[in-house]
């Protein structure tokens, strides 16, 4: 394992992403000299360069000059002008997850957070419980959380809590002492060749947790259940009376938000009422209590925190409402289970129509996936696409949404569904068609949140 305290100029190659930017913070306020490279300016580097960073807009070789050790992010390919510059001046080279694992190691409590879906909210919920409860914890999130004013923050305890990537297979890296396994499903199929190879590298990930440790899971996921089964250390949750935690007794209050009784063990020990919708969040919620109360956390802490999260960016964000009484929200769903998740706990909002304007993201999830994503939209009532955002990738599959809108179709006779390959064009079709009453939620992992941004200021123009 590389020792950090050998280096003391560290190059961070890709510095603006979410987490290769939390890494750099923390190394800055231990004392190192951080420089870093990214392809444009964003409020994280101005945010780094505030805290003592040097960072270079755009990649050349002589970014990395001084430096002893370079870190890169997942994006970032070996034939990088940097990577190669390093290469000839024998700077060692790591991946970001390498030193997530290198950093987890010096904490007695360290928590990584992992599933397909919801490791975000998971994160966040667990992290301002251990806030509330005077725990001191340092915070990688994936998603600004406004607690922290943004997605990191160093505290001074044995509290360690990150999320924890499946992403060609960086959580493998991490040496957690807790682990939290939400939900698996197929993902990430530019890298892994089908849910046998995520179930495999799933179970590598647990195995990382000796018997002292702790593995908080989901029974009811097949995947998940088929790892934990054996593992004397392992603590499940969901809505099973066989499990560890469960919870009974689920309702929806007016504004559809959520109401359920938590039990451990039989025991009913309290009721939480969400201020966040969704069932999907019922399942975040409980995941969080279960890490916290076997970590001795107290109910009351848990509870308050739980009950008072509003959610983290880009998390059904409710962004603003126009003049005509159209309510805008963005979420960040980007897979088929988060597509229906979201949708489905939009349905326990007052609303008339429901609209969803969806931006696939990468062409290899939606090729591999165009099947699932078709009849993922069933309880929109209007369907909006735009173009698939690249991300890391080129369209050697020739493929477009044009092609996904087709499918939708199909497979939603009776829906409307439209295509624009515009931004600006999507603004004006739901400015000039939503009603008074309607729902909008702008939905993807690409820059779909823009058209939120488009349509409230279009409408203040109005």
């Amino acid at each position: 394992m590389i020792n950090l305290s050998d280096y003391n100029h560290i190059h961070c190659i890709g510095i603006g992403g979410i987490g290769l930017s939390a890494i750099a913070e923390i190394l800055l306020d231990r004392g190192y000299t951080v420089s870093g490279s990214d392809m444009k300016e964003s409020e994280i580097t101005d945010r780094l360069i505030a805290k003592g960073a040097h960072i270079f807009l755009g990649q050349r070789e002589k970014n990395v000059d001084g430096a002893d050790l370079i870190i890169y992010s997942s994006a970032v390919t070996q034939d990088n002008p940097e990577m190669i510059r390093a290469a000839e001046l024998n700077i060692p080279a790591v991946t970001r997850a390498t030193i997530l694992g290198v950093l987890m190691s010096e904490y007695k409590n360290s928590i990584a957070v992992s599933g397909t879906h919801g490791k975000t909210t998971t994160t966040s919920m667990i992290s301002l419980i251990l806030e509330k409860a005077q725990k001191d914890p340092t915070i990688l999130v994936g998603g600004n959380l406004s607690e922290i004013n943004g997605n990191v923050k160093v505290g001074k305890s044995e509290f360690f809590i990150t999320e924890a990537c499946e992403y060609m297979d960086s959580f493998l890296n991490l040496r957690p002492k807790i682990e939290i396994i939400l939900n698996i499903d197929s993902d990430h199929l530019d890298y892994f060749k089908d849910i046998d190879h995520i179930v495999s590298s799933f179970k590598k990930f647990a195995d990382l947790v000796g018997e002292e440790g702790m593995i908080v899971a989901y029974e009811a996921n097949p995947f998940v259940n088929g790892i934990i089964k054996d593992l004397p250390n392992a603590v499940t949750f969901g809505y099973n009376e066989n499990c560890t935690y469960y919870v009974t007794d689920i309702t929806f209050n007016s504004f559809g938000m959520p109401q359920f009784y938590v039990n451990h063990n039989g025991n009913r020990l309290c009721t939480i009422q969400l201020s966040i919708p969704g069932e999907h969040n019922i399942l975040n919620a409980l995941a969080s209590f279960a890490c916290c109360h076997s970590l001795g956390v107290e109910i009351e802490d848990i509870v308050s925190t739980l009950e008072s999260y509003s959610g983290t960016q880009r998390r059904f964000d409710i962004i603003g409402i126009t003049s005509d009484n159209v309510q805008i929200v963005d979420d960040y769903a980007h897979h088929p289970t988060e597509i229906k998740a979201t949708l489905a706990a939009a349905q326990n909002i007052p609303h008339k129509d429901l609209w969803c304007l969806f931006q696939p993201h990468t062409y290899t999830r939606t090729l591999a996936l165009f099947d699932e994503f078709a009849e993922s939209f069933d309880k929109a009532d209007k369907i909006v696409v735009a173009e698939i955002y690249a991300a890391r990738e080129k369209n050697v599959y020739k493929i477009s949404s044009k092609e996904l809108v087709n499918e939708i179709k199909r497979a939603n006779p009776t829906k409307d569904v439209y295509y624009f390959s515009d931004f600006d064009e999507i603004a004006n079709f739901v400015i000039n068609n939503a009603q008074s009453g309607d729902l909008v939620i702008t939905m993807g992992a690409g820059d779909i949140y823009k058209v939120a941004e488009i349509i409230l200021e279009k409408d203040r123009r109005r």
